[in-house]
């Protein structure tokens, strides 16, 4: 298991120590005041901007330390609250021990993180009305939107139709650490019994900020040099009225964030946001994972708000809940539940979007249009992944390859792991055991498969290898604290990390994946980053020491939780420019991520174990991802470490068809485990919930193309789709597939035979198998889920279209015809929506792509398919549309179709630009009655419409 010696706790991370205790003294001090206030006299307010300094207050009240404040509103209804400190920002201060690094607080996490959505608002504007010790802004659409803030102390209320939503600095808890000299205090010699006294006389003076690790600190072995001394950042976020918060993911918790100040069945450790190679992580636990986005979300009913705190460095957060009883003299009020959230960071700015809904889908989209939507995959990506470490030769991977084939088992890619190198240098392959890799390639894509091949940011540094040979010769490489090149230690040894914040290191990284560089890889060859947070194994916490440094002279302190984007971004830049005229949508997997690596691939949970506690929690992580905006995450199907039993790696395969990024991986000292290898009739339940995954590719397609394009999630937790329904919000064990009411209970029980479906409306939901009714808001319902039954339910008021006919892999399937499954609702209404495009180029961005609206009118029974796609016609439209001219739809069913079509046989087609003689056709109607709990349902087959044009059916 984790090995939580290696990793810090609160405690011993000086910066959140010193800031908890500092919260700590706050909270017992009656008389507390913040000692930060804007100087109203510097206060100025133009375009959407106003602007001010902060004077901190020392102790002994005559120094101030001078903290620049801007508050920018933007055009989306966001505020932006950025603060920096005078003498840093200036370059005004003395760096220790000759240091290489920058003066300046880090300030740059915008340009890696922030893509859009800066646009000023022209209709902020200020409130004329003079009011002592506050300033005003109204912002936002109509002026909806208002920011007061207080000058002395320094606070800001965020609120929306007059109503306070987000607070800063309600408890005083601000706090800039500015820069100050090093006073080395002459060592003095203790006199014989001198020690007691000195002791008494401690006691009795005031307690004094804990300076320890002002200037250094050691951890493991290591010692961290702080050239600018102490520098933390950090702030109390309050949502006055919310109980439930979200987010910040990377952590192995539950959706609704616990609190993080002890008692019953709190954590007693703030949450971490640290990207660290954490080995066989634990569940339930605020610990630091792999990734780190540090965007919360609070939400109650009828709102939803949330902060985006722009940070890079280490950063903690804790969580506390405060219960307000109603009082008994107020008739009709009644008790809510404060959150109250304490940010501290190590490094860096103080810089935090404010997001005042009030929908989820209204933050989610803001945030995408801040941070960058999900990049559109290539359709092979969204279908299923086999993966080990490691498949040992290229004969074991073909072999690997046919019998999916021989077993009729679906999956799009084949990976490979570290062993595949020559040694462990990347960009080549061991000439024993991978003898042949065009031939491989090649047999592979007899059925257009993939393979995925495994490349990570640490260089052997080795002789006579051309990679690490450039590395050096063109100083690519990240520096240490003497600005010389960082050895460290890694899967080949002694290793050398690309320093790709450096431009010059991403110009040069696109070149080794061009084919004749990277012999042996193809056109379908992608790639895999692991290890980029960066993992280090004999450095501090098992990551870079953060004295390092980047390309312009920033620490590694500063920078640590975007460097796995930074080399997630250079593969995916890489990948577009492998050979000329060739482009191609990349797909990069990463381990490590930020805010913006959503724009450039997907992630997974990291190393997990085979066991149900992992399977359960992997529902709330990548729920939790996708709010957050990352929503195209997966975990190993199966676990990493350890074998599973067969059950549990069957349950694990009905899970893993709903996760967005699906993949089988396994540990290199596990038993093989492919969908093949457990027998009868495991092998044959498990390629039931594959050909379902297939089947149900067109509602993931879609579903990706709404994340593309709006921010919205691809699995959704039930407050995302109910954000009314109170007793759903904490709800994580069960999601949404895209708009379509698919809702799915994963079983992660050992044993179990049924789940328990929570239904949050008094819509009708069916079975997706055999059309049993469940109906009843606010209930648990009973649904049976013995081994080869997955548990999937349909919403009504939803049209889900699927491809019925089972295929080797997703690129066979691109001409099949599809089939609509329309779930009527409680009024016998039901719609949704089809995006296909060509799956591979990036042709769609000119318009080459199918997107069709399909509703049902109950009252007219009248079904009708509609254009979504507003481009004009161009030469890509126009080809792609005639390449799709033949693809149908052959299918139509109904659930819970009325009586009254009991007796009907036929329904009337018109599809539009048909001949005059085909303009209605007559097409056979079957009626199926209801029984035993399940609905009736009709089948219209065969209506000879083509998927990309408008057409209606009607019942009447």
């Amino acid at each position: 298991m984790v090995k939580h010696e290696n990793f810090k706790t609160c405690d011993q991370s000086g910066f959140c120590k010193r800031n908890r205790a500092f919260a700590d003294t706050a909270a017992a001090t009656s008389s507390w005041t913040s000692p930060y206030a804007l100087d109203p006299t510097t206060i100025k307010f133009k375009d959407g901007k106003l602007s001010g300094t902060i004077l901190k207050t020392l102790s002994g009240g005559d120094e101030k330390v001078r903290l620049p404040l801007t508050v920018t509103f933007l055009e989306s209804g966001l505020a932006r609250v950025t603060l920096d400190e005078e003498k840093r920002q200036k370059g005004d201060i003395v760096l220790r021990g000759d240091s290489k690094a920058r003066k300046e607080r880090y300030n740059d996490a915008h340009t890696w993180a922030i893509v859009g959505g800066l646009d000023v608002s022209q209709g902020a504007a200020l409130n004329e009305k003079v009011d002592q010790g506050y300033t005003r802004v109204f912002y936002g659409e109509a002026g909806k939107h208002e920011a007061v803030i207080q000058h002395q102390p320094f606070g800001i209320e965020f609120k929306r139709d007059g109503v306070t939503q987000v607070k800063f600095n309600e408890r005083g808890l601000l706090n800039m650490e500015h820069w100050r000299p090093k006073v080395e205090k002459p060592v003095e010699e203790k006199k014989e019994g001198e020690e007691e006294k000195k002791e008494e006389e401690t006691k009795q003076e005031e307690p004094k900020e804990d300076e320890s690790t002002w200037w250094d600190e050691s951890f493991g072995g290591n010692t961290d040099s702080k050239p600018r001394g102490p520098e933390a950042v950090a702030l109390d976020i309050s949502f006055p009225g919310y109980e439930h918060v979200f987010g910040i993911p990377e952590h192995a918790t539950r959706l609704s964030l616990k609190t993080t100040r002890g008692g019953d069945g709190a954590y007693s450790e703030p949450y971490r946001l640290y990207n660290a190679d954490v080995f066989e992580y634990e569940m339930d636990s605020p610990m630091t994972l792999y990734g780190a986005i540090p965007f919360m979300q609070a939400h109650r009913k009828g709102s939803t708000v949330g902060v985006f705190w722009l940070n890079a460095a280490e950063t903690w957060i804790d969580v506390i809940k405060t219960k307000n009883s109603a009082n008994p003299l107020s008739l009709g009020t009644k008790g809510h539940t404060d959150t109250q959230t304490h940010w501290i960071s190590e490094s860096g700015l103080l810089d935090v979007f404010v997001f005042l809904g009030p929908t989820p889908q209204d933050l989610t989209r803001q945030y995408g249009e801040l941070t960058g939507y999900t990049a559109m995959p290539q359709s092979f990506a969204i279908a299923y992944h086999q993966c080990r470490w490691n498949y040992v030769t290229d004969e074991d991977v073909k072999d690997v390859d046919r019998k999916f084939d021989k077993f009729k088992i679906p999956y799009d890619v084949i990976w490979l792991d570290i062993e595949y190198t020559h040694e462990k240098k990347y960009f080549t392959w061991d000439p024993l055991t991978f003898v042949n890799p065009d031939k491989m390639h090649k047999h592979l894509k007899k059925r257009d498969r993939k393979l995925v091949a495994i490349i990570d940011p640490h260089i052997k540094n080795t002789d006579g290898y051309h990679v690490i040979d450039e590395l050096k010769k063109k100083g690519l490489a990240v520096k240490n604290k003497d600005g010389n090149d960082y050895e460290g230690w890694c899967w080949p040894g002694s290793s050398m990390w690309v320093d790709c914040f450096n431009p010059a290191a991403i110009t040069w990284w696109k070149g080794l994946f061009k084919y004749d560089s990277f012999k042996g890889s193809a056109s379908n060859t992608f790639i895999w980053n692991d290890m980029n947070e960066p993992s280090v194994f004999n450095g501090p916490e098992t990551t870079m020491p953060k004295d390092n440094l980047h390309h312009g002279g920033w620490e590694h302190r500063d920078v640590h939780n975007i460097n796995g984007l930074t080399f997630h971004n250079a593969t995916y830049q890489a990948m577009l420019e492998r050979k000329k005229g060739e482009i191609r949508r990349p797909f990069v997997l990463t381990r490590a991520f930020y805010s913006g690596s959503q724009r450039v691939g997907a992630m997974w949970t990291g190393d997990n174990l085979a066991e149900w506690s992992h399977l359960e929690a992997s529902i709330p992580m990548v729920l939790n991802q996708g709010i957050s905006g990352f929503p195209f995450s997966g975990a190993d199907v199966g676990g990493f470490f350890g074998n599973p039993s067969k059950e549990l790696l069957t349950r694990w395969y009905q899970a893993g068809i709903y996760y967005p990024f699906f993949r089988g991986h396994a540990h290199i000292d596990t038993r093989r485990r492919e969908p093949y290898i457990p027998g009868a009739p495991y092998t044959e339940i498990i390629t039931q919930a594959l050909r379902l995954r297939y089947q149900l590719l067109p509602a993931w397609y879609t579903a990706f193309h709404e994340a593309a394009t709006t921010g919205a999630p691809i699995i959704r937790p039930n407050f995302y789709i109910h954000p009314e329904d109170e007793k759903g919000f904490a709800v994580d064990d069960q999601l949404y597939i895209g708009s379509y009411g698919l809702l799915a209970k994963p079983v992660t029980k050992e044993g179990a035979d049924s789940v328990s479906v929570y239904l949050a409306d008094d819509q009708p939901y069916y079975d997706y198998f055999d059309y049993t009714l469940y109906q009843g808001a606010g209930k648990e319902h009973t649904v049976p889920a013995p081994l080869e039954k997955i548990p999937l339910l349909m919403r009504g008021g939803h049209i889900i279209p699927r491809r019925d006919r089972p295929r080797r892999s997703s690129a066979l399937m691109k001409f099949d015809p599809f089939t609509l499954v329309v779930v009527l609702d409680k009024d016998g209404s039901a719609q949704g929506t089809l995006y296909v495009d060509d799956g591979e180029t990036f042709d769609y961005q000119q318009g080459a792509y199918i997107h069709r609206r399909f509703s049902f009118d109950g009252k007219r029974q009248i079904m009708t398919s509609t254009n979504l796609n507003d481009h004009r016609s161009t030469a890509k439209l126009d080809n792609y549309l005639k390449s799709m001219a033949k693809v149908r739809i052959e299918k139509v069913i109904i659930i819970g179709a009325p009586k009254e079509w009991k007796t009907k046989k036929q329904v009337i087609v018109s599809e539009e630009g048909a001949k005059e003689s085909k303009r209605k056709i007559p097409v056979g109607l079957e009626w199926f009655e209801a029984s035993s709990g399940k609905a009736s349902w009709a089948v219209v087959r065969d209506p000879k419409v083509g998927v990309g044009r408008g057409w209606k059916i009607d019942f009447s």
